[in-house]
């Protein structure tokens, strides 16, 4: 009987099991869980922190997902060394797992920078896990002031989620906009004052360099009072149990299309991976939920012995602010057309017949249909492409296409 360890417990780890089952239906599988909580969308925690959803509500599958599927669960255990000699995987308190095949679904942790006197600072929080967002929820009153230090994704979502909770919340990043490694200048000031109507406030161009006690010192000179510190400067990748046994890594743990890792009998999926962007062609850590999910389906089918290929990553990123959503995918290479109006934003990007990536802010309705024509590498000759601008809808297609691709005209 096949014996299969999964480390990590996330999206990825929930493809593999399900890639794992749609093969094998008899092996043995154990899912290592750092976390104690069963698989959960990681996305939701800042609408906890809102009041608008609860833990028991933020599974990412049912709660009789393990026992249907035949898993073992190892709760509040870390995996600290791979041999890929042995095949067996160490956890902490010194267990031993064997394995015939492992996959390594170990996501990525918050990256804190040595801040001198970080020390010093009483309450100071990362915002990665739903045992993060409990934590803050508990820590502020409606008295607090907050200093959240990083304004991408997950320090602008944790800003929503402390509004109405936090007396003042305040952004600083060291770029010169908020979301710079998703939007440029133009859509990052639609988005900012949009949330600046919220009564949060930004301190761009200026981060924090050190802290002394409950005061930021800021790189521009100034000191920055605050009750409350969110460490969001970003995330790295869980890279080291496969670059400590000697596999190859780069900014995450490379894969190719089968989730094999350089190691043998050695899979990874998820946000700990690199991969191949298809909309740019570089190797790219691509720490997207669908991503980790197709690509741990894709490792679990191939460790039970089947055949599949995750082929198609893109980066796409998808999330609201205060009601105003913004989407991108794909690249920003080649010539942009823009179809801004006062209500939203649209860039398409377009190099050598394909669609390579788009921003929407505002105007995301059915987006999806460009994320395909992205991940599917649909010539653009095939399509209406003023029509695609305009209404993003199967009627982009000629009724023969939509024939081929449907089975009936649509």
């Amino acid at each position: 009987m096949n014996e299969y360890v999964i480390i990590g417990n996330g999206v990825a780890a929930a493809g593999c099991i399900e890639g794992i089952r749609s093969a094998d239906s008899e092996g043995r599988i154990t899912v290592v869980s750092e976390e104690r909580h069963p698989v959960y969308c990681r996305p939701l925690i800042s609408y906890m922190l809102e009041g608008k959803t609860a833990p028991g509500k933020m599974n990412y599958r049912d709660e009789g997902f393990y026992e249907r599927n035949g898993c073992r669960v190892i709760y509040g255990k870390k995996a600290v060394s791979l041999d890929p000699v042995k095949k067996s995987v160490v956890l902490e308190g010194g267990e031993e797992l064997n394995y015939g095949s492992v996959c390594v679904a170990t996501g990525s942790s918050s990256f804190v920078p040595p801040f001198s006197g970080l020390e010093t600072v009483e309450k100071k929080f990362t915002f990665m896990t739903l045992d993060d967002a409990e934590a803050l929820k508990n820590a502020v009153t409606g008295e607090s002031s907050v200093l959240i230090v990083g304004g991408g994704l997950i320090g602008l979502k944790c800003a929503e989620g402390l509004h109405g909770l936090a007396g003042k919340i305040t952004v600083c990043d060291l770029a010169d906009r908020i979301l710079s490694s998703i939007l440029d200048s133009g859509c990052a000031a639609f988005v900012q004052k949009h949330i600046e109507e919220m009564g949060i406030e930004f301190m761009l161009s200026d981060s924090a360099t050190g802290f002394d006690g409950n005061t930021a010192l800021m790189r521009s000179g100034r000191k920055v009072k605050f009750d409350v510190l969110v460490l969001a400067v970003g995330v790295r990748a869980n890279i080291s149990l496969v670059k400590d046994a000697g596999g190859e890594c780069g900014r995450g743990i490379s894969v190719n299309g089968k989730g094999e890792t350089s190691l043998p009998f050695v899979y990874a999926a998820g946000d700990c991976t690199e991969c191949t962007d298809i909309s740019s062609g570089a190797r790219r850590v691509l720490a997207i939920l669908p991503n980790a999910y197709m690509q741990g389906h894709a490792a679990g089918v191939n460790m039970a012995g089947g055949e599949e290929d995750f082929d198609c990553a893109v980066p796409m990123n998808s999330a609201g602010f205060f009601g105003l959503h913004v989407m991108t995918a794909g690249s920003y290479d080649g010539e942009c057309d823009d179809m801004s109006s006062e209500s939203g934003i649209k860039r398409f990007y377009v190099k050598d017949g394909y669609l390579t990536g788009f921003i929407l802010v505002g105007q995301t309705e059915r987006a999806g249909i460009y994320t395909g024509l992205i991940r599917n590498r649909v010539p653009l000759s095939e399509i209406d492409l003023d029509l695609m601008k305009k209404i993003p809808s199967n009627l982009i297609f000629s009724s023969k296409i939509r024939k081929k691709r449907f089975g009936k005209v649509v």
